[in-house]
Formats: structure tokens, C-alpha cells, sequence
């Protein structure tokens, strides 16, 4: 069974940067896609970026420019590099791995960016 875990959310204020780690075990992660998602308070979940197995990325416009999305086959995990961190990137971000038939969903870490 795929495992998928965030970290490295917290509080920073607005400017400062933040990088997510999402570890994924119990599977083939060079097939992965890993796709990053958040979910502020009272609004739906949102997509932020992803980045494909064969590691091409796409972004979200809210965050293009500002976050970066990479991975590490030998850690088997993925980063999102986050810069220039506004108020309204808090929420809780969750990672998503994808494979041919199948996904499994993080818990989430919270980034909170105070103004």
C-alpha cells in the first residue's frame, strides 16, 4: 500500500520561504505523478502544482513564479520550494501521488503566513 507523508509546514511571515517534503513509500515512485493541493479555511481544496513522472511540472497561476516543485528519486520524495510567501497561502497542503490505476492522499501540514 502506498504511503504518503508530508512535512515542514509552519509559521512564517509574509516574504519569507517554506519548503514541503512529500515522502511516498510502498510503491514504484518513478511512476508516481505527485501533485501538491491546499485547502484554506472555509474555501474547497485547490491545486497548487505538480510534477510528473517523467518530471515535468506545471503550477497553478496563484503560485507561478513563486513555488517550486522537484523530486528526489533516491529519497523517494518530492519538494515544494515555497517563496515570497503571501496571507493567503495559508492553508493546509496536501500532497497526492498518482499512478496508473491508483492515488493515495497525505494527511496535510499546515502553513500558516502571517502578514
Amino acid at each position: 500500500q502506498v504511503q504518503v507523508v508530508e512535512s515542514g509546514g509552519g509559521l512564517v511571515q509574509a516574504g519569507g520561504s517554506l519548503r514541503l517534503s512529500c515522502a511516498a513509500s510502498g510503491g514504484s515512485f518513478r511512476l508516481f505523478s505527485i501533485g501538491w493541493h491546499r485547502q484554506a479555511p472555509g474555501k474547497e481544496r485547490e491545486w497548487v502544482g505538480g510534477i510528473s513522472s517523467s518530471n515535468s511540472t506545471g503550477y497553478a497561476d496563484a503560485v507561478k513564479g513563486r513555488f517550486t516543485i522537484s523530486r528526489d528519486h533516491a529519497k523517494s520524495t518530492v519538494y515544494l520550494q515555497m517563496n515570497s510567501l503571501k496571507p493567503e497561502d495559508t492553508a493546509v497542503y496536501y500532497c497526492r501521488a498518482t499512478w496508473f490505476g491508483g492515488n493515495s492522499w497525505g494527511q496535510g501540514t499546515q502553513v500558516t503566513v502571517s502578514s
